[in-house]
């Protein structure tokens, strides 16, 4: 996973430079050039996770192009009631296998309602 986060740190200063990428990720200019050079003085689980959380991108099948994890979150998030639109998109989110919490794994089980007990 640490090599995730690189990649993407990597990518986005060569797509832009590394001044804007520090603006997105709200770090300092010189912070962001010593993780790229992999001279970080300190930790870097913080910077990772900014990263992850600004750049990192799903593919959403919805809106048919990548929305970071922030944005995802808050699409699937609370339920809008103002916008028809919104809600549809909101409806989509609540089975999509990307949404954060999502998990991928979880079986249905089968509900015994319906079924007439006798005693």
């Amino acid at each position: 996973m640490v090599a995730d986060w690189q990649a993407l740190l990597v990518a986005e200063a060569a797509r832009t430079s590394i001044a804007a990428t520090a603006r997105r990720l709200g770090y300092s200019r010189t912070a962001v050039s010593l993780a790229l050079a992999g001279k970080y003085p300190g930790g870097t689980d913080k910077l990772a996770a900014k990263v992850l959380a600004v750049l990192g991108g799903v593919a959403c099948p919805q809106l048919g192009h990548d929305v970071t994890a922030a944005e995802c979150a808050d699409k699937a998030g609370a339920m809008p009631t103002s916008s028809p639109a919104a809600l549809r998109l909101w409806r989509a989110c609540q089975i999509c296998p990307h949404r954060p919490g999502a998990n991928t794994t979880t079986k249905h089980r089968s509900d015994a309602a319906g079924k007439e007990h006798t005693a």
